[in-house]
This record gives structure tokens, C-alpha cells and sequence, in this order.
């Protein structure tokens, strides 16, 4: 199965083979950087291919052209989009974590929304039965347990089993810049983690679907039709600040930043600042002994009743650390278990620590009081082999 890159509408088919650089490297070291730009944007590379298909868009807030949401802009521009697929959060990305979103319809442009989160996480086969193509759109983050790539899966796999071609206008990942962390053991799969990928990823969404469809990871070994409209101007050194927040508890850079490090307390008894202004940025607990910063989660939009709501929480703000430099760090996951009084009560009963982590090893050895530099050598030689896969797929330096 073949996955393509737009380089006029859907000409120049290109197989999921080696590594391959920017399409438009800058070769003198006094020329200007180029500008990024997302493949929603360079709609001169697709548009005129999805004109007299009937349009499915799996999007959401972060879905934008410049100023313009990209359902908008290619409706302008002769686009018949028939449905649009919500993730989690909504087309608009005002819903808390796993509320429940129903279907609808989009009062601004009058197309009809259906929600791919709940019960319907993957498109049935009844919703594709009257489309032509799906085009993806959604910002990630770069983290294996960010929902929007378990959305793109399930797409994938819909668009398989349906024999519809699937197209991913690709963004930047602003944690593409590094890999690390546990990879996930299958029998730990869930929709917080669903592929044999670490923690941090170090891939776009593009090269991920890429990944997806090469390694066969759809149910049954199938492969979509699968066409990637690459970014302009990207390499994964390249800093990405995102211009929308790409869910209502990720407001800043900061927070997609330490993202990946302070998404594991979800499984915990810690807040990680959930109905307040600085989500993903503290964490706290009213049981931590001591800590400079205390906050009292209340309900806000997109966090209703977060966790330790009502309760004053003892632990750290971390909104002016160097999070770019912190990478993937298990250090305050450590501190704060070694330091809560009551040890029985620190990870979640559901053990959903297990899902994040994509194993139970990282739980048990927390508990056993392993030390951070012996937890991250046993994440190879897993990781490593994962690295030299992920070459494969890459689409940007």
C-alpha cells in the first residue's frame, strides 16, 4: 500500500520507504529560515483534487487556516464537505476530558457533526457510505497517550475497511524534537495508547500514519488509501510554539512542553492543576508534606469537577522552569510518591497509571523504589529499535 505526498493535487505517489528530508531545505547558512506552513494551508496542493468529491473532515478548534477555520476556507473555495467528525473535546475543543459528545450540527457553516468520542470512536460504515474522501486535520502534541492519534487510528481503519481514500493536511509536533520514554506492551493497549510507540514519539501525524499503515497496526493487517500533505518549512529541530491551544488543559506552550513528564499523576491522587488557570503547569495534593505553591482546583470550562476540587493543594509551580530542556522527566512522578504519607492510596485503583505508561512496569518499580536512571535502562532495548524504526517513516529531518 502506498502513501502519497501532495506535490500538485495528487500526483507523485511515493511509497513508505526511507527517510526523507524537507521538501524545501535551506542550503546556505545566511539564507532566511522558511516560514512554516501546514498542509491545511497550501491548499493550491489538494483543494482542486477533493472539488466534486463529497468531503468528510475529521477537525476540530485547532483545524485553521491563518485566521479561518480550514472547514470555512474550503467551503469558500467550492469544497462539498458533507460531514464533519468531532474528537474528543468537540469541533469546538471546549469539553472537558472524556465528556460525553453528542452529534449535531455546526451552526455556522450547517454541516452535519459527528462525535468520534464515547461509544463511536471509530466512523461507521453507514457514515462513510455517502463520502468520497476523508481529510484529517487536528493538531497533536507529540505524546502517545494525546487522544487525536487513537482518533486517527480508528479513521485509518474505518477508511480501510470502507475503501476510502484518507488524506492528512500534516502540522508540526512541538515535542518532535526528541524520543524517550517506555514503549507500550500491547496487552496494555487502550485508547490512551494504542501502538508499539513510546511515550514521547518524536512523529508527526502525518509520519505516524505513515508508521501506522507500513508496520499493518489496522485491525486485520489492512491498509488505507493514505496521502500526506506534508509541512513547508519543518524539520524536527525546528521550535513550534502552536498558535491555538489544542485542548482546553493544554493553554500554552509550557504545558505541551511538560506535557509528557506530568501526564503519568493523571493515574494518581496528584493535581495536575485541572480547574485552574495554570493546567499542566502545577501539581499538587492535600496530603503532599510541604511544597512552595498552593492552589484549590474549581470547575472552569473544559475541567469540570477536576481532581482535589474544593481542596487546597500543597506541591510546585513549574510555569517558569526550562521545559524544553526538562524533556521527558520521571523526577516529581518519584518525588511525589516517595514523600505522600499514605503510599495505598497514591496510584488510582483503576491502576490507569498502567495505560499511560503502556506497561506495569513503571507503577511496580515506583513502588519498589527503583531509581530514575535504572527505570529509564529498562526501557531499552525497546526504545532503541523503536528509534531506528521511526527513520522509516520520517518525512522532515
Amino acid at each position: 500500500m502506498k502513501t502519497m505526498l501532495f506535490l500538485f493535487a495528487w500526483a507523485g505517489a511515493i511509497s513508505s520507504g526511507p527517510a526523507r528530508p524537507n521538501a524545501n531545505p535551506t542550503t546556505s547558512t545566511t539564507a532566511p529560515k522558511p516560514q512554516i506552513q501546514s498542509g491545511a494551508e497550501q491548499t493550491g496542493l489538494y483543494v482542486t483534487s477533493l472539488k466534486g468529491k463529497r468531503v468528510g473532515m475529521v477537525v476540530n478548534q485547532t483545524s485553521m487556516i491563518r485566521q479561518t477555520h480550514v472547514v470555512d476556507s474550503l467551503l469558500s473555495l467550492g469544497v462539498s464537505i458533507k460531514t464533519i467528525f468531532a474528537p474528543e473535546h468537540g469541533f469546538r475543543g471546549t469539553a472537558s476530558a472524556g465528556e460525553k459528545i453528542g452529534n449535531g450540527r455546526d451552526p455556522k457553516s450547517g454541516v452535519s457533526i459527528v462525535s468520534l468520542y464515547g461509544k463511536n470512536y471509530k466512523p461507521a460504515a453507514a457514515q462513510l457510505d455517502s463520502l468520497d474522501v476523508i481529510v484529517f486535520d487536528i493538531q497533536d502534541v507529540g505524546a502517545r497517550f494525546y487522544t487525536y492519534i487513537s482518533t486517527l487510528h480508528y479513521v485509518m481503519e474505518a477508511c480501510a475497511e470502507a475503501k476510502k481514500p484518507l488524506v492528512v493536511l500534516d502540522r508540526p509536533n512541538p515535542n518532535g524534537h526528541y524520543v524517550d520514554g517506555p514503549v507500550l506492551d500491547p496487552a496494555f493497549k487502550s485508547f490512551v495508547g494504542m501502538h508499539p510507540i513510546p511515550v514521547v514519539h518524536g512523529l508527526t501525524v502525518g509520519e505516524l500514519a505513515r508508521m501506522i499503515n507500513g508496520e499493518k497496526w489496522l485491525a486485520g493487517g489492512l491498509q488505507c488509501s493514505l496521502t500526506v500533505v506534508p509541512v513547508k518549512g519543518y524539520t524536527h529541530a525546528t521550535p513550534y510554539t502552536l498558535p491555538i491551544a489544542p485542548s482546553p488543559n493544554l493553554p500554552n506552550r509550557q504545558a505541551v512542553l511538560l506535557y509528557p513528564s506530568l501526564c503519568f499523576f493523571e493515574g494518581t491522587n496528584v493535581s495536575l492543576g485541572r480547574g485552574t488557570d495554570t493546567q499542566f503547569q502545577v501539581i499538587g495534593s492535600p496530603t503532599y508534606p510541604g511544597g512552595p505553591y498552593t492552589f484549590t482546583p474549581t470547575d472552569k470550562p473544559g475541567a469540570v469537577n477536576p481532581p482535589n476540587k474544593g481542596k487546597l493543594c500543597y506541591g510546585y509551580n513549574l510555569t517558569k522552569i526550562d521545559a524544553q530542556k526538562l524533556g521527558l522527566s520521571l523526577s516529581y512522578l518519584l518525588d511525589f510518591y516517595q514523600k505522600t504519607p499514605d503510599k495505598e492510596t497514591f496510584f488510582l485503583k483503576t491502576n490507569f497509571i498502567d495505560k499511560l505508561a503502556g506497561t506495569d512496569q513503571l507503577r511496580k518499580q515506583i513502588i519498589a523504589g527503583v531509581p530514575e536512571k535504572a527505570i529509564r535502562q529498562s526501557w531499552e532495548p525497546a526504545l532503541t529499535r523503536y528509534k531506528q524504526l521511526r527513520k522509516t517513516y520520517l518525512l522532515y529531518l
